[in-house]
């Protein structure tokens, strides 16, 4: 088994009511592995390290813990995922302006940004497999696994607001 390092971000059901008010509940319910961030009512941040057979099982495993924790818990975000230039550079070992330039230079064969504006966005996962393919980078295979995982679950956390009527033409445009 494996350690993973992430973190889950919830909206809590009744956002008036204090946070810390779960703290011992998200224990009793197997998050014992996690540093509970309660710094803003009505939601919650949890920093696991969690030992799984794989990333996802880690990943799935915290969520249905916290929701029987806090019933009607709603994930915000699973992180590692989303990532800027400052963020790949932080996580590869070198700056920004590196990053910058290798995007620039290899516009062609860099993962795309989902979101490209005056700051781009990536899911890590595919920029670390990028860097791994390139072979001049050294990449946690941990790492690698989790930010995959967590990907894997925002897209389906956010495919919770799609209108059930649009999915099927939605899917059909987009393939």
């Amino acid at each position: 088994m494996k350690e993973y390092d992430f973190i889950l971000k919830f909206d809590l059901p009744d956002r008036e009511v204090d946070p810390e008010k779960f703290v011992d509940a998200l224990y009793e319910a197997g998050c014992d592995d996690a540093t509970v961030g309660i710094g803003q009512n009505g939601r919650l941040a949890l920093n696991f390290i969690r030992e799984a057979a794989s990333a996802f099982v880690a990943v799935s495993s915290a969520i249905a813990d916290v929701k029987k924790a806090i019933p009607g818990a709603k994930l915000i975000e699973a992180t590692p995922d989303l990532v800027g230039l400052t963020d790949i550079a932080d996580i590869v070992g070198c700056s920004r302006q590196n990053i910058r330039k290798i995007v620039v230079s290899h516009k062609s064969a860099f993962p795309s940004p989902i979101h490209e504006g005056s700051t781009a966005l990536w899911h890590l996962s595919k920029v670390l497999q990028w860097f791994r393919a390139k072979g001049s980078y050294v990449i946690e295979d941990s790492l690698i696994e989790v930010s995959g995982a967590n990907m894997q679950v925002n897209i389906a956390s956010q495919m919770r607001d799609i209108d059930p009527k649009l999915q099927r033409n939605l899917q059909a445009i987009l393939t």
